[in-house]
């Protein structure tokens, strides 16, 4: 049936790709099947990315800009064209990457996946109002019900209809008076006293004032309906829907067209979707703005350890003594209280320190240096509320000096739910819009399950067509195992496989078809457990009548796949080429690295006997940040230990937000606070804790993985004293290519130069003085080997280690690169143009090329991500020689390949989110393997 859409659509069965040449491609055609689940898979570096993300992606781009006018292609600038002959059968396509995660802290899960717009739209149309003063339920009533129910209870009372213009704003309003005079009235109740209106009368303006206009003072009787009408209409017109009756007993009675509660007299405008956002000032707590977090400047942070005295600097901000005018204040005030600058701050009254942080208003002596003799009398404001105004008014250098002592703390008012008060009082099914976004969507989709049941008629009839868009997004999340996640979750704590997955949940939702569909391994961070439901995910987006391209590693992704693409044999320079191709019974019969390892014939072998460590634990008790319920965890030092589970079981949470910062607090007394836990032993057991995790080396061309590692410092050191530099007087900075003096000044060191054209796309080409080579001619003749600065940096690793074979400083930078796979990358390659993986294993050789003392923790998160099966084996081996020398390596990983090397695993469980938080088992893979309860277990099983 597929096969006929696609006949259809485009008239192609295929895409075909003539002559693809994009950075190490060499000059390949390819045909891929249209409307299957195509797998591209390779060694790290092969060209998969630059098949298809930088030829097929790149030109299906193109195309789409190119159907724009000249006029609209002149604002939206470029898309060069991709060095390829022409590819033919080519639809409108999709990319998913991980790179495009937003760093907002606005973007949530829930307003990504629209359902968080869903539900807004939801409360405001089918919610019921509460009072957030008395907790009743708010009323709204129409003129005839405030009329009839003045008749019923006020009959023959004397009453005075009131209609509120002012309420608890400050002001003279003398200019409100006169209006209120010519409008026809006599009386006016200010702030709860009748008064006549009187020419030139105005307020105390630096008071809070309440103004009610008297409209009408009657005696309630049914003869009299016709005046008391008119009355109420007229009160309700002024007082904008809102209007008030004053009894004879002085109590005031609030009624209102609008939603209000009868008894504090508050009334809330008409709900609208906006709300509920907490990103629109109508929805937002005014306190932190609807981020539910606010900075603020803390005594911890202020005064960091009690024991030090003010001299020694224990006010941090401020540092050791100096002659300075704020120390002599200090000095004063403390003199004042018979306390010095040498006692330590724990021994200082509490009142004393009060005064230091937060000012007073008794005017402090200090003597002048300019005339000695005078004293200058002035108030001290205190050291926290001049942070603050500095916060908000000094420059950006003095703004950034400030934020070393925020610390960022939960919204004292809203408590972390982002919302005004208003916004949260209302519910459906006595739940309001935040208590849902907190919930976890597997806990979401089992509430919206029978709503309908507990829903009145009005709502019902209302909420149909909304439950349904809720229901089906909830449902494609679900299907792509995210039900750990809740609709809060800010987007920047995701990772790269995570954010990924969303995206295809909202894809999936969009129901397009006739797409091509590009996917960059969404399989990072999930369990092989939920990696059936993720295949299933794909195959459907296919069976809508699209085409699936996936760059992927995973061995169950290839064999469910419709057809295997193998791009090789080697990376870098050594690849670029098809090696393999085929439907997966064809591929495995074909000859290739890959197909070995789906055969089995190759495989990464378990170790003959696991490490038992140095008999010395890490130990963490009561861990309970987040998801985690009380854990405590023993980790042996000097082995490999890895953390597996579920995804959302709460590995990061233990490790990257429990584990790491107490590591980095004690080691390097760094300011983030880790998650809640009772008690850490062992400590003492390391000296230097090191994370690297997936974030990009640089956001830059000028950063790349020779500046990133240091080689470059110590490659340009080596041409500064050689014999020709030293005889022109060039220093190292001579060669760099970021300051002035060596560097080429037409392109600023860039070797690139950016052209802007206004009706054809920009292009990025050679700088005409240096022809790319950033540096001037004068730079460029000091020559190592025969060899300038630029030529080394177009230099591989791999070409790198044999040429820089006698300068030790250098060859162990670069070996190190070389080892962790990344021996076809060259040392000035723009770290933009890096993977993810690659720049992991960027900062993963900075780390090992540093002197390990034998006590270092490292901390890695997937490093398998864009490994193949062969680079996952080197990988391997380079860790295994740094836990060999006595070092530690937690690795948080859920690739099997890696588990089975562990010598000690500990797993989390058993489900992600709510019912996750659990250590499951720990010890041996054997161990874990045997423990029937733990999901990694299971598959491990069968690895080994």
């Amino acid at each position: 049936m597929n096969k006929d859409i696609s006949h259809d659509i485009t008239g192609f069965d295929h895409i075909e790709v003539y002559g693809a040449r994009e950075h190490n491609l060499k000059d390949i055609n390819v045909k891929i099947p249209r409307n299957q689940l195509v797998v591209v898979t390779g060694i790290s570096g092969s060209g998969k990315s630059s098949l298809a993300f930088d030829t097929i992606y790149a030109e299906g781009q193109r195309r789409y800009m190119e159907s724009f006018s000249a006029y609209a292609r002149s604002f939206i600038g470029d898309m060069e064209r991709p060095d390829v002959d022409k590819i033919e059968g080519l639809s409108p396509v999709i990319s998913i990457e991980q790179k495009t995660i937003s760093r907002n802290p606005r973007s949530t899960v829930g307003t990504v996946t629209e359902i968080y717009d869903f539900l807004r739209l939801l409360f405001a149309r089918a919610g019921d109002a509460y009072s957030f003063v008395s907790g009743k339920k708010m009323i709204r009533q129409s003129e005839d019900q405030i009329i009839e129910h003045i008749l019923h209870h006020f009959d023959t009372h004397k009453i005075i209809l009131l209609a509120p213009i002012i309420k608890g704003r400050k002001g003279h309003y003398r200019e409100l008076f006169q209006q209120i005079r010519k409008m026809g009235f006599s009386k006016v109740r200010v702030d709860g006293e009748v008064a006549d209106l009187e020419p030139k009368m105005q307020l105390d303006r630096y008071k809070t004032h309440d103004i009610e206009i008297v409209i009408d003072r009657i005696k309630v009787e049914a003869i009299d309906k016709y005046r008391l009408s008119q009355s109420i209409k007229n009160a309700l017109i002024h007082g904008k829907g809102v209007m008030m009756v004053l009894d004879a007993s002085g109590q005031t009675h609030h009624f209102s067209k609008h939603l209000m509660d009868p008894e504090s007299g508050i009334a809330y405008d008409d709900p609208a979707p906006n709300t509920f956002s907490f990103n629109s000032p109508y929805g937002a707590c005014p306190t932190c703005n609807g981020l539910g977090k606010i900075e603020k400047i803390t005594r911890e942070s202020v005064i960091p350890d009690p024991t030090l005295s003010i001299s020694r600097g224990g006010i941090a901000p401020l540092g050791p003594y100096r002659e300075i005018w704020i120390f002599k204040k200090i000095q004063a005030i403390l003199k004042r209280n018979n306390v010095d600058l040498t006692t330590p701050i724990n021994k200082v009254p509490e009142e004393v320190i009060d005064v230091l942080l937060y000012g007073d208003d008794v005017p402090v002596a200090v003597n002048s240096v300019k005339y000695p003799g005078t004293d200058w009398n002035t108030k001290f404001e205190g050291i926290i509320n001049f942070l603050e105004k500095q916060s908000e008014g000094g420059t950006d250098k003095i703004q950034n000096w400030v934020k070393d002592f925020m610390i960022v703390r939960e919204c004292p008012d809203c408590h972390g739910a982002r919302l005004k008060p208003e916004s949260l009082s209302f519910k459906i099914d006595g739940k309001n819009i935040a208590e849902l976004a907190a919930m976890d969507i597997g806990k979401l989709g089992k509430w919206f399950e029978n709503l309908e049941e507990r829903l009145d008629d009005k709502q019902r009839r209302i909420a149909s067509e909304v439950l349904k868009e809720i229901r089906k997004r909830i449902n494609f999340l679900l299907e792509v195992g995210l039900n750990y996640l809740h609709l809060n979750r800010p987007l920047k704590t995701l990772s790269g496989g995570e954010a990924q997955r969303i995206r295809l949940a909202t894809q999936i939702g969009t129901q397009l078809v006739g797409v091509l569909y590009i996917l960059d391994e969404p399989s990072i961070g999930l369990h092989q457990r939920d990696n059936s439901r993720l295949i299933k995910a794909l195959q459907d987006l296919r069976d809508l009548g699209n085409s699936v391209l996936v760059v992927e590693h995973d061995k169950e992704m290839m064999l469910a796949s419709d057809y295997i693409l193998d791009i090789g044999p080697g990376p870098g320079m050594h690849g670029g080429h098809v090696v393999a191709a085929g439907s997966p019974a064809d591929f495995l019969q074909q000859d290739s690295l890959t197909a070995d390892y789906l055969k089995n014939k190759i495989s990464i072998p378990v170790p003959a006997e696991r490490r038992k460590g140095k008999g010395k634990w890490l130990e963490l008790t009561g861990a309970s940040g987040n998801n985690l319920k009380n854990v405590d965890m023993k980790l042996p030092l000097g082995t490999m230990i890895c953390v597996t589970g579920v995804s959302g079981s709460g590995k990061s949470t233990l490790i990257h937000e429990t584990l790491f910062p107490i590591l980095n607090q004690h080691i390097y007394h760094s300011k983030k606070d880790p998650m809640p836990h009772v008690a850490f032993h062992g400590i003492k057991n390391i000296d230097k804790v090191v994370e690297v995790d997936q974030s990009p080396i640089g956001r830059t061309p000028r950063s790349n993985p020779a500046t990133y590692t240091g080689v470059f410092t110590e490659i340009r050191a080596l041409f500064s004293n050689l014999q020709e530099a030293k005889i022109r007087g060039y220093k190292p900075g001579r060669f760099s290519f970021n300051v002035k003096g060596g560097r080429c000044e037409t392109c600023e060191g860039a070797g690139l130069k950016l052209i802007e054209m206004d009706f054809l796309p920009n292009v990025h080409v050679p700088c005409e003085t240096c022809k790319g080579r950033r540096y001037n001619r004068e730079t460029l003749e000091v020559r190592f080997k025969g060899k300038s600065i630029s030529d080394v940096l177009d230099m591989t690793v791999e070409q790198g280690v044999d040429f820089f074979q006698n300068q030790p400083k250098i060859y162990r930078k670069l070996k190190v690169l070389n080892e962790v796979g990344l021996g076809y990358i060259t040392l000035g390659q723009h770290a933009t143009t890096l993977s993810g993986g690659e720049a992991q294993r960027v900062k993963l050789s900075t780390e090992l090329s540093k002197k390990d003392t034998g006590q270092t923790f490292y901390i890695l998160d997937e490093p398998t991500t864009g490994l193949h099966f062969q680079d996952i084996k080197h990988l391997m081996d380079v860790l295994t020689i740094l836990v060999d020398k006595g070092n530690t390596v937690l690795i948080i990983e859920h690739n099997l390949d890696v588990i089975k090397m562990a010598d000690y695993i500990v797993d989390l469980g058993p489900e992600g989110g709510a019912e996750g938080g659990n250590i499951i088992c720990t010890g041996t893979p054997e161990d874990v393997a045997n423990n029937p309860e733990s999901h990694t277990g299971r598959y491990l099983k069968e690895e080994l």
